[in-house]
């Protein structure tokens, strides 16, 4: 079984760097559009080019059963990716991800006032940044200085087209199992927040749990491979209730 992972908002491939060591099978980091490898124009992007772009270098890469793991803004990808190549998901892990309902915006979801004292709304331009004041509260909430400057320091801007287009769930209605990964510490998308988008992955998801903040991939790389190691081990066995 190989593993395809997808980042969240301001991310890149890179964020999963501390968690390759620790899988256990090959693993595709996937640099969505506008930055890494794949350089475009944030004010074009949309939601269908961050999933085409998965899905052609999950076909490139020539994988055939793949868990697919998305991180926080990634549950907007992962549906679309389920609809161009579904036959290739073996099982699909939402890692504390926003799942909006169908027809509701990421920006609709997230209409509350954050932790970090920053509401979460509409920019007016195309992209954005995160300020590092906020970044360093949602993102980094239980790591050390080591791991806060590891992400920090790597942050990108973030096209915001895809953020305000209505959500499509009809990928979701591929019989392809699905676990969501529920971060108890999570500072930016609180756990009934969580709970809400647990509903919106549809029936039959599985929810584990794993007492970590917002990106645990860097400060509790073990426990979270450790988690997507053993939905990798469980095979094609299990199928949707």
């Amino acid at each position: 079984m190989s593993f395809a992972l997808i980042h969240g908002g301001a991310h890149g491939a890179w964020c999963w760097e501390r968690l390759l060591p620790h899988l256990e099978g090959p693993a595709l980091a996937v640099d969505l559009p506008g930055r890494g490898k794949k350089p475009a124009e944030l004010d074009a992007l949309c939601a269908d080019d961050w999933a085409r772009a998965v899905a052609d270098d999950i076909e490139a890469a020539g994988l055939s059963r793949v868990v697919l793991v998305g991180h926080s803004l990634a549950g907007i990808t992962i549906p679309r990716v389920l609809e161009r190549v579904g036959e290739r998901i073996a099982h699909a892990v939402f890692v504390s991800c926003c799942i909006p309902s169908e027809g509701q915006s990421i920006y609709e979801a997230l209409a509350v006032e954050t932790p970090g004292g920053s509401e979460i709304a509409p920019p007016s331009a195309g992209s954005s940044s995160i300020d590092p004041e906020s970044a360093r509260a949602w993102f980094c909430s239980d790591m050390d200085e080591e791991q806060t400057h590891f992400v920090l320091d790597r942050l990108c801007p973030e096209a915001t087209r895809p953020m305000r287009e209505p959500m499509r769930l009809a990928g979701l209605r591929r019989a392809v199992p699905r676990t969501y990964v529920k971060l108890l510490s999570d500072a930016i998308l609180l756990p009934p927040m969580q709970d809400a988008f647990i509903r919106n992955a549809g029936p039959g998801c599985r929810v584990r749990e794993l007492a970590s903040g917002h990106n645990a991939m860097v400060s509790r790389p073990r426990e979270l491979a450790r988690i997507l190691n053993e939905i990798a081990a469980e095979g094609p066995r299990q199928e949707r209730r």
